[in-house]
Parts: C-alpha cells; sequence; structure tokens
C-alpha cells in the first residue's frame, strides 16, 4: 500500500527521503535525458536527416505542442497523483529519448520528438507545481536557486562525457541516446519505489482555473514562450549552420556556459530575494533586448565566432533570473490555485512556441539576423510588463494598477 506524509510531517524521514531531496534528484534526473537529446540534436538531423532551416522550424513546433497541451494535467491530476504523474512523465522523456537514433528519418525523428515532448512538458508543469506547494515562500528564490544549479551540474557532466569520449571512444549518436535516456529512465523508476507520497497542506483545485488577477502573469508566460523559442531553436543551430561547429566543438560551449551557470545560478535567488521580482525582470529583459540585437550583428557586421559564443552563454544567464516570474506568482496566488495555474500558464507559454517555429524557419532561409531583431522585440514588451509588477506583491495587489488590500481578490 501506498505511504501517504504530509510534507509538514517530513522533517521525521531520513534527509534523502524528505520532499526537498525528491525535488532534487528530479532536477537532477530530468536534463540528463533532455540535454543528452539536445546536446546531439543539430548535428544529428543535419547528418542524419539533411535538415534545413525550414524543417528545424517543424521539429521544435512538434515538440512544444504537448507544452500547449499541458492544460491536460489538470484532467489527468483528477485520477493520478502530481508526484507520480511527474515521475512517470520522467520515464517516457528517458525511452523515448534512448531510441531515438534507432528512427534517423523525418518521421522517426518527429514522432519521438512528439512522445518525449510529452515526457518533458508534463514532468516541468507538474514539477512547477511541486517546488511552489513544497518550498515555503521565504526560502523559495534561494532553494529554486539551487535547483537551478542541480540541473546545470548534472547537464555539465552529459556534456563533459560526450565532449571526452566522443572520439576517444568512436561513440555513436544511438550510444549515447541510449545511455542518456536509460539512465533517466532508471532514476526516475527508482524514485517510484524509494519515496511516499508526500501531500501538501493546502489541497489542490482540480479543475480550469483563468483569474482575473493573474493576467499579468499569464502575458509575462506568454511573452518568455515566444522569446525563449527562438533562443532554443536558432541561437544553437546558428552555431552549427553558420560556424560548422562539429559535436565536440559544440559541447565544449555548452561546457563553459553550464560551468558558469553552476556558479551564478545559486546567487540568482540571492538577486531575486534581495532586489525583487520587478528590477531582476526588468534586469533580465533589458539584458536580452541588448543579446538578441548582437545576434543580429552577428550577420549585419559580420562578428566572428568568438562574439556568438559569448552571447551564447550570456543569453543563458539571462534566462537563469526567469525564476523570479515563479516565485512573483508564488506570492500572489491561492494556496490552492498552484497546480492548475502552473498547467495553464504552461498553455499559454506555450501559444507562440507553437506557432513561431515554423513561420520563423521559413523567415531564418530569408534572414537569420530578422529572427533574432523578432526576438528583441519581444524582450523589450517583456520589459514593459515587468515594470508593472509591485516591489511587494501580494493576492489582491498582482500588480501596480492595483492597490494592497487586506484580503485576496478574485
Amino acid at each position: 500500500m501506498t505511504r501517504i506524509v504530509k510534507t509538514g510531517d517530513a522533517a521525521t524521514l531520513p534527509f534523502w527521503r524528505r520532499p526537498i531531496a525528491l525535488l532534487f534528484l528530479m532536477a537532477m534526473a530530468m536534463p540528463i535525458a533532455f540535454n543528452t537529446w539536445s546536446a546531439l540534436l543539430n548535428n544529428f538531423v543535419i547528418e542524419a536527416a539533411n535538415f534545413d532551416g525550414a524543417d528545424i522550424g517543424l521539429l521544435h513546433t512538434i515538440r512544444e505542442i504537448p507544452g500547449f497541451l499541458a492544460i491536460g494535467v489538470i484532467a489527468i491530476i483528477i485520477f493520478v497523483r502530481e508526484q507520480v504523474l511527474g515521475l512517470v512523465s520522467l520515464v517516457l522523456l528517458g525511452v523515448a529519448t534512448a531510441v531515438t537514433a534507432h528512427f534517423p528519418s523525418l518521421g522517426g525523428i518527429l514522432t519521438l520528438t512528439m512522445l518525449s515532448s510529452i515526457g518533458f512538458h508534463y514532468y516541468e508543469t507538474v514539477n512547477q507545481s511541486l517546488q511552489l506547494q513544497w518550498i515555503d515562500k521565504e526560502n523559495a528564490p534561494r532553494v529554486l536557486g539551487w535547483l537551478l544549479a542541480t540541473g546545470s551540474a548534472a547537464t555539465f557532466v552529459v556534456y563533459l562525457v560526450i565532449l571526452l569520449l566522443w572520439e576517444p571512444l568512436n561513440l555513436t549518436y544511438n550510444i549515447v541516446y541510449m545511455a542518456g535516456g536509460g539512465v533517466t529512465a532508471a532514476i526516475a523508476i527508482f524514485a517510484m519505489f524509494a519515496y511516499p507520497q508526500f501531500e501538501a497542506p493546502n489541497p489542490q483545485r482540480k479543475q480550469f482555473i483563468l483569474r482575473k488577477r493573474y493576467w499579468l502573469y499569464y502575458a509575462l508566460q506568454f511573452m518568455a514562450g515566444a522569446r525563449r523559442q527562438i533562443f532554443t531553436v536558432f541561437a544553437g543551430f546558428m552555431m552549427v549552420e553558420k560556424f560548422g561547429f562539429k559535436v565536440d566543438e559544440l559541447t565544449m560551449l555548452y561546457l563553459v556556459n553550464l560551468l558558469i551557470n553552476m556558479l551564478v545560478a545559486p546567487l540568482l535567488g540571492r538577486v531575486v530575494q534581495r532586489f525583487g521580482e520587478r528590477k531582476t525582470l526588468g534586469f533580465e529583459y533589458i539584458g536580452l533586448v541588448i543579446v538578441f540585437l548582437s545576434y543580429g550583428g552577428v550577420y549585419y557586421m559580420g562578428w566572428g565566432i568568438a562574439v556568438a559564443a559569448f552571447l551564447y552563454v550570456v543569453d543563458h544567464i539571462f534566462f537563469g533570473l526567469a525564476l523570479a516570474l515563479k516565485t512573483y506568482f508564488q506570492k500572489i496566488a491561492d494556496p490552492g490555485d498552484i497546480a492548475p495555474t502552473a498547467a495553464v500558464a504552461f498553455t499559454i507559454n506555450h501559444i507562440a512556441a507553437v506557432g513561431l517555429p515554423a513561420p520563423l524557419g521559413l523567415l531564418w532561409l530569408v534572414s537569420p539576423a530578422a529572427v533574432f531583431f523578432l526576438a528583441a522585440g519581444m524582450a523589450a514588451t517583456s520589459l514593459m510588463l515587468a515594470l508593472l509588477i509591485p516591489r511587494h506583491p501580494v493576492p489582491g495587489h498582482e500588480t501596480v494598477l492595483t492597490r494592497p488590500m487586506p484580503a485576496a481578490a478574485e
């Protein structure tokens, strides 16, 4: 029989079996499969299936469809506990990643991308919900920063192994995908049996929720999805297509990026605690405007590979500050709204993510710089929205347009 433990009583368990330990274990497991897949993706699709910009745009459109459908999590958690759904999703992500290289064709790659994406996006939806339920508000920025660092550390190990062993052992795409996906699936299966089912103090509403007072959070999520998708799809693709990066060279860039993120991520939580969500997000968006304009300059100004690589690393650091968006919502949310709103927010985040890659892939064929200039405009729009966040957001005072109220408002 499944043991259920209230999070408030979990302190009696050994530390490694507590909710926070499970969050860190999952934060380590997910990036192993996901980043094994993404590290090899651009080279794999170009070498195995002769992808061009339009094909890569189509692939990422397919990959984001499950994120758009993340709202379905609300229906699933009526029957399945969030913790179970998260771990099952990790297993699916791992298995789909493991068999990716067995199907080196457009149809095969798109099908397995869809399956792994279902696992990834449903896991991420549930994981965000569990983080905000299991971590108290006072410690959330600091702990979220450490969780981000843990994910970076796991990814660092993946990339380091690829970099050091790819050529000496003459590794193949199949071997690396099997190893990365298999490890993630194994960790998830272990967690299913090693941990009790944790129960947060506030029961979650298992219904669709769309509240007017969360409008700014929804808007910021929408813009984040559009902006992030351009970076995810085209920044790495640029390094391969324009500068001819090989697997080990692209992995070296990722390693440098991850090493910096491992050191910086814990500090990002402290930045949010000290300066608040408005200033943190404002700084992030100003930085992203500059970065995306500079990406365009790589094409128009003829800047070299060193500039492009520097921008790639800086870009990742700025995106890490997005944890402030999580803490903003945690501060304004009704405690029972966290799970359904996480699902709704994921769907909103992926509206643009589903619609943009394919047309932007076609735009890329005409002008790669125009794609990055468009992203700069999106970052500028996000900056305008971030300025509406109060210095101390609380229920009833979600934006500077509303006055602080003693009780939560709908």
